[in-house]
């Protein structure tokens, strides 16, 4: 599934990519490359965009979710004049980096590409995304949860469609925590608490890995706790590592840490697959798109895992998201008109979402979240539960107000040799998120941003 893709892929982002988009963020925000279509005059109708796509024509998408096939030939099963050129660019790190170098270039740049929803910032700042608001694209907010329609919409322009969602959640091994006699925490302190009996009972497992699930598992507790410590208005950046939300994950987590109730097996791995599959790591607090991930990556777990709604701070229902993808349109493209009409379609007609979710996907529309099929799910892989209720019931409650850095793909780069140490050192959360900050704002300062931190 394309999330899962994301997610996996995105802990490995390289550094150079993100140097490359951001060298020229400042210097070119008139555009990335020389724009290919027409920005229209005045407001685009819906009209228009179906007569154009009737008419037909040529255009390239650029994208990693394994999706994207089946969706096309859909499409292009509904405007039989269409073609639609498809390039497989295999994730999020190989697809920015070719994105970037055919920006710079002033050619070959796709017509539609996917985008990760932190990576939008390190694009559109520049001058390099066609905003669609004047495609009409502000009439399709109610079709989304508010915290995707939030990340695509953002610094005064529409800049995509909520593909994907990733509302967190407790996956848990129910066979484990049966035999140790564990109760489904639904507080932070009692999942704590979950850890230490478990070590007690069973030194051999452990109820989580202590990578946190790198900088966009952590980045997401953070924001769960209420923290925002990257706050962007144009070119100014503020970056708070320390505040309130940011403290309170790290002073819970820390628990972890000093306690050594984590396991030490490095996450997304093949030993930590396998852990997940014999039930050595007893839980993972992560995205609503797991489910995929447990079955293809840890088959002999089938039966044994359940879902439950992600602990908090005090019991009040409240998320966070964890991954989801866009679609943009590069200010490149050679038809802009074509391109907002076939993203359209990819995002927000129903057979597409249809296609996309039967393949494994988790939905960001409402209709979809709230639809009788979609709930009554029985996964037989978590023993029958109806999993989707809980899934769908965290879009609900993620907070409002989370912003990425424009230059988040770094920053999770460097993650490992800041906040990461902690970890290794068994040493303070605080001090590596501390040495985070430090590199985040020196880097933001050498791209020519403001840096408030």
């Amino acid at each position: 599934m394309s999330i899962t893709r994301n997610f996996t892929r995105s802990r490995r982002v390289a550094a150079a990519a993100a140097v490359t988009v951001l060298a020229t963020t400042l210097a070119a925000c008139g555009g990335g490359g020389e724009p290919g279509g027409e920005e229209p005059a005045e407001g685009v109708s819906a009209e228009e965009i179906e007569a154009a796509l009737e008419e037909g024509g040529t255009i390239d998408f650029w994208t990693w979710t394994p999706q994207a096939q089946k969706q096309i030939d859909a499409f292009e099963k509904a405007y039989p004049n269409m073609t639609v050129t498809l390039t497989d660019t295999q994730g999020a790190e190989d697809h920015n980096t070719a994105l970037q170098n055919a920006i710079s270039a002033g050619s070959g740049i796709p017509d539609v590409a996917q985008l990760e929803y932190q990576s939008i910032p390190q694009f559109q700042l520049p001058g390099q995304l066609t905003d669609l608001t004047a495609y009409g694209f502000a009439e399709h907010e109610a079709l989304y949860t508010a915290s995707t329609w939030g990340a695509v919409s953002q610094n005064g322009g529409i800049w995509g469609l909520p593909q994907d969602s990733g509302p967190m959640a407790l996956f848990y091994n129910a066979d484990v925590f049966e035999k140790n006699d564990l109760v489904v925490p639904e507080t932070w302190d009692e999942y704590v608490e979950q850890a230490r009996k478990l070590k007690e009972s069973d030194p051999d497992k452990a109820m989580i890995n202590d990578d946190g699930n790198g900088a966009g598992g952590v980045t997401s507790m953070i924001w769960q706790a209420g923290g925002k410590p990257f706050q962007v208005d144009g070119d100014t950046v503020t970056v708070d590592l320390a505040d309130e939300g940011t403290q309170k994950w790290a002073e819970m987590y820390q628990q972890f840490i000093d306690e050594e109730l984590a396991s030490d097996i490095p996450g997304w791995t093949d030993e930590w697959y396998k852990a997940l599959e014999d039930g050595t790591i007893a839980s993972i607090v992560v995205g609503a798109w797991m489910p995929g991930v447990l079955e293809s990556g840890a088959p002999g777990g089938s039966g044994k895992w359940r879902v439950a709604p992600m602990p908090t701070y005090d019991g009040t229902p409240v998320n966070a998201e964890n991954g989801g993808s866009t679609e943009v349109v590069p200010e490149g493209s050679d038809d802009k008109l074509l391109a907002a009409g076939f993203l359209q379609w990819l995002n927000a007609d129903p057979e597409s979402i249809k296609v996309f979710m039967e393949t494994g996907g988790f939905p960001a529309t409402v209709a979809e979240l709230e639809s009788e099929e979609f709930l009554g799910f029985e996964s037989e892989y978590f023993g029958g539960q109806k999993i989707n209720e809980v899934l769908a019931g965290g879009a609900e409650n993620v907070v409002e107000g989370w912003q990425y850095l424009p230059w988040q793909s770094y920053a999770n780069s460097i993650f490992s040799d800041t906040v990461g140490q902690a970890y290794l050192d068994k040493s303070s959360l605080l001090d590596g998120l501390a040495a985070w900050q430090e590199e985040n704002v020196r880097f933001g300062e050498e791209q020519g941003f403001t840096v408030n931190g």
